[in-house]
Formats: structure tokens, sequence, C-alpha cells
């Protein structure tokens, strides 16, 4: 017998083999059968269903949401009447904003889900949480910095409120529930939005100054910076301990190796990498907001092709992805490596948010 007879003969039993499951798949639900199977086959065919609709639900809600025009945005929390866009408001509407994409994109905020399909998901939870960072450090700024002069004056009423209500767990089911809390910040939020956009009122205030944008930028390199280091470890590094270089009488609570060799586990490279794409969307739209409020003072330090170079940078980094899976191929290997590719982006934003707090500081 030669190689094609062995080979017709391989799919002939294939074939009988295919033919036989559907003669006893057909013979299962036969009206007569099912009568005799009773609840069993009904059981089965609803379970089968149940299952095919929460992975075509579960794909729905795992779709990233949409940018959004910071500037149309504020137009609308003020109803329209650009005379109220007075410093402060873009930013302010736009972590407004951020918040509610949160809590009512598609799925509603998922990071507490308990039930399917919202507890089977994770890369959504995941980007929801990087977005949740970038929005908590915002709002942290907004009530330390950006919305006092100097260090003597006396906290907004309203951010007070919303800052740490926005650093409420963020996978509470219950008692009380994450969304209850993050809406009640988004009402703080508002209260001094409108405050802000009231000539009559002039407790609230939003203070475009260098100092306090270099202290915002601060925070958000570091940020980027870790990042940029977990999206990087996807393949694994050899990495020379430098946490005490620069300063000789420098000390550290405890002691660690000269030479680190850093990989993020293989279970773990979606989580980050949704992290990465969920920071990366709200911050691109904070720091278009930021183009706006700081204007001024960004034309004056020559510094606004530094910030729209990083806004381009995150811009990047929100390309669709077009595997179903997060591919991990080695740095130079045949197959792609979307966290290395995420890594490079935010490291280049990083590079710019350096460069940005640099100039930010001369005269």
């Amino acid at each position: 017998m030669n190689w094609k007879e062995q080979v017709r003969g391989t799919l002939w039993r294939w074939a009988e083999s295919f033919k036989g499951w559907l003669w006893r798949l057909g013979a299962l639900y036969h009206p007569k059968n099912l009568r005799q199977k009773g609840l069993v086959g009904a059981a089965a065919l609803l379970l089968l269903a149940a299952l095919f609709i929460a992975l075509v639900v579960g794909w729905y809600w795992s779709r990233e949401p949409d940018r959004f025009d910071v500037r149309e945005v504020a137009l609308q929390q003020v109803e329209g009447d650009a005379g109220r866009l007075v410093t402060g408001v873009t930013f302010t509407s736009t972590l407004i904003q951020i918040g509610e994409v949160l809590l009512n994109k598609r799925g509603g905020y998922l990071s507490n889900d308990k039930l399917p399909p919202g507890v089977w998901l994770d890369n959504m939870p995941n980007w929801e949480y990087g977005a949740l960072v970038m929005l908590r450090d915002a709002t942290s700024a907004l009530r330390n910095n950006l919305s006092r002069s100097q260090s003597q004056s006396v906290e907004n009423k309203a951010l007070s409120d919303a800052d740490p209500r926005f650093n409420f767990r963020n996978d509470s089911w219950l008692l009380p529930a994450t969304e209850s809390e993050y809406r009640k910040a988004l009402r703080a939020l508002g209260e001094y939005l409108r405050e802000l956009s009231d000539a009559d009122k002039q407790q609230a205030q939003f203070f475009a100054r260098a100092d306090n944008l270099r202290q915002y930028l601060e925070v958000v390199g570091k940020r980027l910076g870790s990042l940029s280091q977990r999206l990087s470890a996807s393949v694994g590094q050899v990495r020379v301990n430098t946490d005490l270089a620069g300063e000789s009488r420098a000390r550290q609570s405890t002691a660690t190796p000269e030479i680190l060799t850093v990989k993020t586990p293989w279970l773990e490279l979606d989580d980050v990498f949704y992290e990465a794409r969920g920071a990366t969307w709200a911050l691109r739209a904070i720091l278009e907001a930021v183009e706006y409020d700081f204007e001024d003072i960004l034309k004056k330090k020559n510094a606004l092709v530094s910030l729209r170079q990083i806004i381009r940078e995150l811009e990047e980094s929100q390309q669709p992805t077009f595997s179903p899976v997060i591919l991990n191929g080695s740095g130079f290997g045949i197959f792609a490596n979307y966290s290395l590719t995420m890594a490079n982006y935010i490291a280049r934003a990083n590079a710019a948010v350096i460069d940005l707090r640099a100039l930010l500081q001369q005269g």
C-alpha cells in the first residue's frame, strides 16, 4: 500500500467517525428522544446558548472606549457657553469625563463584577485600573497643587472630598460599592467645576503656573517609568541596581543585589499590557486638557511642542491590536512582542516629560 492509499484510508475513517457523531447528535435531539430525555437535553441546550451569549457579551464589553475631544466635553459641561471656559475648566471637565467613561462604558464598571461574563474578564478590569490611577494622580494634583496658590492656602472643600473617594478600593462589590464612591467623587468634581466657572464665587481657583505643572509632571514621569519597566520585563531582563546611584551617602532599608533579574510571569503579560493601555488613554486626554489650560505658560517657555510630542507618543500607544492574544515574542525573534512595542512608546513619552519639566524650570 503506497502513501496515497494510506492517506485516503485515514481520511475515510475520519469521515466515517464524523458521520457517526452527527448521527448520535441527531438521535439525541430527535423529538421522540427529547421526550425521553426530559429536562436533560433542554438544560444542555440552554447551557450552550447561555455560554455562547456570555462569550459574545464578554467580547463586546472588552472593546476599549474611543477617545474624546476634551474641548467639546468642556463646552458640554458649561452648557455651550464658551465665555465660561475659564482656566481650569477643560482640565476639570476632562477628569469628570474619564470617570464617566469608567462607570458608563460598555458593560459599565467591571473591576468588581462577581457574575458572568464580567467575572471572567480580566483585560478590561486592568484597563480600568490603569485609567483610574491616572485619574487619581490628576485629582490629587488638582487638590494639592493646581487649585492652591501657595503652601499656606486653604484647600478646596469639594476637591478634599473627591480625592479620597477616588482612592477607595477599586473592587468593592457592596457596602459600599466602588461605583457609588466614584460617583460621589464625580459629583464633588462637578461642584468644583460649577464654582470655578462662576465669576461670583472666587473661593474655587485653578492656578496655571509652571511650578504647579512641574509637580504634576513629576508624578506622571514616575508612573510612565514604572509602566515602561514592567512592560520591558515581558521577555526577562538583567538590570544593574541603580537605586542609590548619584548619592555617595545614600542608604536604603534592605540590601538588594547589584544585578537583578526581572521577568513578568506569563499569565500577567496581558494584565500589564492592558493596564498600560488604560493609563495612556487617560493620560493623553489629561495632557490635551493641560495644553489648553496652560497654553500661555507653555508658549512663554517655548514648551508647547514638547507637550504635543508627549501626546503624540501616547496616541501611538493606542493603535488597535489585531491579534486575539497579546503576543510575547523575543526582542529580535520571529513573532511580535506587544509589550515591548508599548514600552517603547511609553519610554519615549517619559523622556519627553523629563525634557518638558526641564523647560518649565527655566526662567
